[in-house]
């Protein structure tokens, strides 16, 4: 096994690791006890962009947006990762459809508001990782997958950590 084939192991299994945290924070609302999801009913889909479920006291809630946003960043770098040899808008693909994907799932088990906004926003994010990725191809040159990893590594240690001790206060 080359050092290309086992960096790309672990970036699948960094890249798993994420798609079930990021699970967990948009479809569970990071519940532990997904009972206390049965109570939430709330089935609405709104398709006006930047409308609706993100206009909180007659503002827009750019923080919400924003978090979409940054979410899916990572997206889009482990995408680029992957499939280095995809073009830019097969990339891209994966984004809206995981995206979607969670909008329709929150629609169908009713635990949250299936937004447009929220689409635009983590496409966005998708798109912000691919083009991250592409900068630090030419700026960290062929040990880009390799920093990336590592960085990756931390923060998902990070992330779970924190998550895991959120669980534990709560």
């Amino acid at each position: 096994m080359n050092q290309k084939t086992k960096s790309n192991g672990w970036t699948f299994v960094l890249f798993i690791v994420y798609l079930i945290v990021l699970t967990w924070i948009i479809l569970f609302k990071m519940e532990t006890d997904l009972s206390l999801l049965s109570g939430v009913k709330q089935r609405s889909i709104n398709f006006v962009p930047f409308a609706g479920s993100l206009i909180v006291n007659g503002r827009i809630a750019v923080s919400e947006i924003l978090m979409n946003v940054l979410a899916f960043v990572p997206f889009g770098i482990y995408i680029a990762i992957l499939r280095p040899r995809w073009k830019f808008i097969y990339k891209v693909f994966p984004a809206v459809g995981v995206s979607f994907l969670y909008e329709l799932l929150q629609y169908i088990l009713a635990v949250g508001a299936s937004d447009i906004t929220d689409l635009i926003g983590n496409t966005l994010g998708g798109i912000i990782g691919i083009g991250l990725f592409f900068i630090c191809s030419i700026v960290l040159g062929r040990k880009n997958v390799l920093i990336l990893n590592i960085l990756a590594t931390i923060g998902t240690v990070l992330v779970v950590l924190f998550l895991g001790l959120l669980v534990v206060v709560n």
